[in-house]
């Protein structure tokens, strides 16, 4: 397995069909070899390659916005916890990413968007978003019926994890940029 050194700048691809839709430079924090955290700083550049699924839907912007983002995946999850932070470095919130599970590489990792997220706010509220969006990869064929599942297994684990105040990402509550 490789682990990723701290400090390390790597890419990010986002996969589909075994074809990269987008990537872009993130920075190594903390790699145990279950559990990557890195860090996605504002100005960093994405690159679209051309895809038979048309542009990415985040294709209309360059490179990330103003916000640093510590994104942390463990191996096998079918989701990364992502912790947003403003450009002075205040906490802003948690947002679960449902994704396939990371798959490590020479260059950096890939994963693949299933468009099912979850915003946990500083006070504990949950907003989902981009609901219709799972269904709407299950259509066009980004995704199967069998991630469906996946993905709605994930979310039911993560929920858990919530009500019971107990998510394993709670481990990084003090991290700041």
């Amino acid at each position: 397995m490789r682990i990723y050194q701290a400090g390390s700048s790597i890419q990010r691809f986002e996969v589909v069909h075994r074809r990269v839709w987008m990537q872009h430079p993130v920075t190594v924090v903390s790699d145990d070899g279950h559990t990557l955290a890195v860090r996605l700083d504002p100005g960093s550049r994405f690159t679209f390659p051309a895809h038979p699924f048309g542009p990415h839907p985040w294709s209309v912007h360059s490179a990330w916005g103003s916000t640093v983002v510590l994104q942390l995946h463990r191996a096998g999850d079918h989701y990364g916890v992502w912790k947003f932070f403003d450009p002075a470095g205040t906490f802003l919130h948690w947002y679960v990413n449902f994704e396939a599970p990371i798959v490590r590489g020479a260059e950096g990792f890939e994963t693949d968007d299933h468009g099912l997220d979850l915003i946990v706010h500083p006070d504990g509220r949950r907003e989902w978003k981009d609901v219709a969006d799972l269904h709407w990869q299950r259509v066009t064929g980004r995704i199967d019926e069998a991630t469906v599942g996946l993905v709605l297994a994930a979310a039911a684990d993560v929920t858990g994890q919530l009500d019971s105040s107990s998510p394993w990402w709670a481990a990084w509550n003090g991290w700041t940029p």
